[in-house]
């Protein structure tokens, strides 16, 4: 751990002069007590899905860093030019001595059991523990989940905030669905922090960990459900049962957790309500073309204040879920057509959903193009079942260069224009956010470096970008003081925009920034500042302009690969911010 350290602490001051930033302050919750205003103290999370090994061929495939920034270091930063230190996870939250190791948080030792029967492996013999994807931080503002997404990993685990340590951890089930098996690629709270809905992408699963806290919020107990798993493929088969892993994490306390229940047939069957296939192809009955979902890989499952879970798919589609009932339980169903595939970015207003599209995270996605966004009215579900494609979706958007894929049906059948910036036309929409008042939503183009913004009441939309001091093309931005200095054919001043967490007081977007060796979806996502940017809202939430960015660092990892449609980048700096959240002090 200390040598990581000693290595990672050498490039942030190198690269980090001079670089400002500003972040936001929101409040502090419990189950018992009310949201108590706290406007001075809060740490930024980053998700960073680089290697923390070295010596590893393939990206993100064994551990992985957590960047945690304390807002006093920050304000600092700001005052004086000095830049905020990452913080440690070993109990001191000393500045300088982050970033965390994945590996370090959960112990290497740690048991495999299977229910309550321990299957004789530690963690250290299973592959996959890697890609750190994504981290959200739960209702009462006192957990994180941690989500890696290397193939065939499936691990999901649960991190104590304030202590930074491991409280449990979780390896999703194998079944026949796609390729490696289980992977997961996101996992979401509910509505009060009772459970822990799961995107078992490559299991085509949404799996369900039941959330046990005592009275103060504290998390007391996990329990991994079998019998609440919901299949969304064709055929379905679980080949091997979801684990869990106990032991001592690296504060010397036990982890919490079992896996309880049995799979439901009924569950994984291949028809939906209405007698359609969940996935095309199904042969339960004659209808194998019917439903309109060609692939149905779960990409994020965008929980309601109801708990309905919006499952997006990756070659479009959508399923809406009861996520309370056990099994959970499909009552909505949208063909791809509908609803376009890879969407990940989601957030409701006003009881309604607002749902993107973008481009496939498979090699076909560096041919295509696709920003569309969609509104689906959350009061309109009830327990029981709606007709397929019901209520109809609202498009509130879609770009006239969207490619025909991914359900979409107009357009040209390829975009090879590449991701260089300034030369590429392809678009791609991820990330998304409410301001506040959810007067406007925000929406991530990870190629144009633009963020898109929609006025939820009249869906009017315009743009700001995030290369430029003001957002409208005037002055350097700040991502350019940031950019990676060690190959001089690296486009620089390339933000590559992520995941985004709004502030609550009005101020801010918090974005994560991709690097030059991306990860994941490499054909859209290379960038040159990773870590993360802060974009000052203005125009009353209307529109932003990038003020600062907090870098980023690793230069252990040495896994190199090409990248589709931009530069083969010959420099050291591997890491790749994929996802940011905050938790209130």
């Amino acid at each position: 751990m200390l040598n990581l350290m000693k290595w990672l602490r050498k490039p942030i001051n190198l690269v980090l002069i001079g670089v400002a930033t500003a972040l936001f302050v929101i409040s502090q919750m419990t189950v018992s007590q009310a949201f108590t205003p706290n406007e001075n103290h809060y740490e930024i999370w980053g998700s960073d899905q680089s290697n923390s090994v070295s010596g590893v061929e393939g990206f993100g495939v064994k551990g992985g860093l957590i960047w945690i920034w304390d807002s006093d270091d920050l304000e600092q930063q700001i005052e004086s030019g000095v830049a905020a230190q990452p913080l440690s996870c070993d109990g001191q939250n000393r500045p300088g001595d982050g970033p965390c190791d994945l590996n370090v948080v959960f112990p290497r030792n740690l048991a495999e059991y299977d229910q309550n029967r321990p299957t004789g492996k530690t963690l250290g013999d299973l592959p996959g523990f890697g890609r750190l994807h994504g981290m959200l931080t739960d209702p009462q503002n006192k957990y994180l989940n941690v989500n890696l997404f290397a193939p065939g990993g499936g691990y999901v685990g649960i991190i104590d905030g304030e202590t930074k340590e491991a409280i449990a951890l979780f390896r999703a089930t194998a079944t026949n669905g796609s390729g490696p098996e289980r992977s997961v690629h996101m996992s979401f709270w509910n509505s009060d922090g009772s459970a822990l809905l799961l995107a078992n992408l490559n299991g085509k699963l949404l799996e369900r960990i039941d959330i046990v806290r005592n009275g103060e919020g504290k998390i007391i107990d996990a329990i991994y459900d079998k019998t609440a798993s919901l299949g969304v493929g064709k055929g379905m088969e679980v080949l091997d049962s979801a684990k869990v892993y106990l032991g001592k994490n690296a504060h010397n306390h036990d982890l919490v957790g079992k896996v309880v229940g049995n799979y439901n047939p009924t569950a994984l069957a291949d028809l939906t309500p209405s007698g359609q296939c969940k996935e095309n192809g199904c042969t339960a009955e004659t209808n194998a073309s019917q439903g309109g979902r060609p692939n149905n890989l779960i990409i994020c499952p965008i929980i309601s204040r109801l708990d309905h879970a919006y499952i997006t798919v990756a070659a479009g589609g959508l399923l809406v879920a009861n996520t309370k009932t056990t099994p959970m339980s499909i009552i909505g169903e949208y063909s791809s057509e509908l609803i376009n595939g890879a969407g990940c970015g989601g957030v409701e207003v006003d009881g309604k959903i607002w749902l993107n599209a973008g481009v496939s995270a498979s090699d076909a996605g560096a041919t295509q193009s696709t920003f569309s966004l969609y509104t689906i009215d959350d009061r309109a579900f009830s327990n029981r079942p709606n007709p397929p494609n019901s209520p109809a979706p609202v498009v509130v958007y879609k770009d006239s260069s969207n490619t025909a894929t991914n359900g979409n049906t107009s357009g040209e059948a390829t975009n090879t224009t590449g991701q260089f910036p300034g030369m590429t036309t392809r678009h791609d929409s991820h990330g998304m956010a409410a301001t506040v008042s959810g007067t406007y939503i925000h929406t991530t183009d990870r190629i144009q470096n633009q963020i898109q913004v929609f006025n939820s009441q009249t869906l009017e939309q315009t743009d700001y970008d995030l290369t430029s001091a003001d957002g409208k093309g005037n002055g350097v931005g700040a991502c350019a003081t940031a950019s990676i200095p060690d190959d001089s054919d690296l486009p620089t001043n390339d933000p590559a925009p992520d995941l985004m967490e709004a502030s609550p007081d009005g101020k801010y977007l918090f974005v994560a920034f991709r690097g030059p060796l991306p990860v994941s979806v490499g054909h859209s996502s290379q960038g040159s500042c990773p870590g993360v940017g802060v974009v000052e809202l203005t125009e009353n939430g209307a529109s932003g302009r990038l003020v600062s960015v907090l870098r980023s660092s690793n230069v252990i990892d040495s896994a190199i690969a090409p990248i589709a449609g931009s530069h083969e980048y010959q420099g050291s700096e591997h890491s790749d911010m994929h996802g940011v959240t905050i938790r209130r002090k």
